[in-house]
Parts: C-alpha cells; sequence; structure tokens
C-alpha cells in the first residue's frame, strides 16, 4: 500500500486529503470530505498523482505518517487497516 498525504497548496503547511493505493494492482480510496467516509476512486487519485501541477501538493509517506494525520483529515476519523482497505478495493472495484 502507498500512502499519500495531500495538500491545499505547494506549502505544505496543513494536510487535507489522504489517498490510499495499490499501486500494482491500480486500485485506490481517498477520503471524501463531502461524504464524510472513504471512497473508492482510483481514477481520481490517479489523475491528481500524475498531474505535474500536483507535484507539490502531495508527499508519499508511511503508513505510520499516514496514522498519525488521519484524523486532522478526516475530522476524526481513524485510518482502516489494510484488510478494511483491501475489502474497499473490491466493493468498489465491483466484477473485474
Amino acid at each position: 500500500m502507498s500512502y499519500y498525504v495531500i495538500y491545499r497548496t505547494d506549502e505544505q503547511s496543513e494536510p487535507a486529503g489522504l489517498f490510499v493505493m495499490d499501486v500494482g494492482v491500480g486500485q485506490a480510496v481517498l477520503w471524501d470530505h463531502r461524504a464524510r467516509a472513504w471512497a473508492y476512486d482510483p481514477g481520481l487519485v490517479v489523475r491528481f498523482l500524475d498531474d505535474y501541477r500536483n507535484a507539490d501538493r502531495y508527499n508519499n509517506v508511511s503508513r505510520a505518517d499516514a496514522e498519525a494525520v488521519v484524523e486532522a483529515v478526516t475530522g476524526g476519523e481513524k485510518l482502516p487497516d489494510e484488510g478494511a482497505i483491501r475489502a474497499m478495493f473490491e466493493d468498489g472495484g465491483g466484477d473485474r
């Protein structure tokens, strides 16, 4: 699993989002602020990470670092364990 902390600006002063991606299979979830829940959206994650304009707006971090910022990003929710994240991949990915 790869964890990405997202920032609003390139100053990286305060985390604004969090992506979790299994790069090997191209699946990803992110914290959806509107729904206040984790959402399966690998297309959005890949587009964001591949856009050169965002290169200074995210950091690839360890799970421990992601756990340290997740509650600030989510408003108090914890980072799901890797088993729960993989289940989101399966549920969100439909029949592959």
